[in-house]
């Protein structure tokens, strides 16, 4: 890696709202902007209007690929993507990965975060859930001959038996000029970056002391309330939000829930 971080230009979505502070919401591993577009609509309209963008992170959708690929790294390229749009303190919400880089923005840079969001992650490590099979599967697949999608579906299910993840792992393939299957993330990259990703964001002492919320899933295994002790050590002033039947995508799975929970906190009512 090197030691100057030479920042990209991300790709952004538009999703809605206009004027207040704007609401700028990162993905998940393997994710893109495109995951937020229904819940970025809900988001604007449940934050009074606030206009809402969603970012593409370096390797993946439509955003330049590059080998450096750490939290430093992305934390740099928001920022320069605020910086160019005249940007000064937004409201920042990142699901998963996207979660840690927020948590590690605010902390380092709290000057350009009105309030944070984070998305059913925790600051710490997560070296014991990992993302091997997935990417194990995905490393494995040969793309010359691929019909379709669906076949690509099938021939991951051994590794992968999880149905709705093949179908999260599968939007990442698209179509080349060539009309053969390509990968849109930059998949050796993110393959040996996963040490990287999966480790806590934060150093020792790292604190954000403006208001926080944390969204996490009943259902799901990323936030355990042995870790409610922790959040509330390095963001003092957060506030916990459990959404009973969501998994680890709540955006997605209780859009209408969770934009209300999260609109409520954006206009300081939680």
């Amino acid at each position: 890696m090197s030691s100057r971080i030479e920042p990209v230009e991300l790709n952004a979505r538009e999703l809605g709202g206009a004027g207040k502070a704007p609401l700028v919401l990162l993905h998940g591993l393997l994710g893109s902007s495109r995951n937020w577009q229904t819940a970025g609509a809900g988001l604007a309209e449940a934050a009074d209007g606030r206009n809402v963008w969603a970012l593409d992170l370096r390797n993946h959708g439509k955003s330049p690929w590059r080998d450096e690929m750490t939290y430093e790294a992305m934390v740099a390229d928001v920022l320069a993507w605020l910086d160019a749009r005249g940007f000064g303190a937004v409201d920042l919400m990142g699901h998963s990965m996207g979660g840690k880089t927020a948590m590690l923005l605010a902390c380092r840079h709290p000057e350009r975060v009105r309030r944070l969001v984070v998305v059913d992650i925790a600051p710490k490590s997560y070296l014991s859930h990992g993302h091997r099979a997935e990417f194990a599967a995905m490393n494995e697949l040969r793309l010359a001959g691929l019909q379709s999608r669906g076949e690509a579906e099938m021939r991951m299910e051994g590794r992968v038996p999880d149905w709705g993840m093949r179908k999260f792992l599968t939007t990442n393939l698209e179509r080349g000029e060539d009309g053969a299957w390509r990968w849109a993330v930059n998949l050796p990259v993110l393959t040996a970056a996963l040490p990287e990703v999966e480790r806590d964001s934060l150093g020792e002492g790292e604190r954000f002391e403006g208001p926080a919320l944390f969204v996490r899933g009943g259902r799901s295994r990323y936030v355990k309330d042995e870790d409610l002790a922790r959040i509330a050590g390095v963001f003092p002033a957060s506030q916990v939000e459990t959404i009973a039947v969501a998994g680890h995508n709540p955006h997605m799975e209780t859009r209408a829930e969770f934009c209300a929970a999260v609109g409520k906190f954006l206009a300081g009512r939680f």
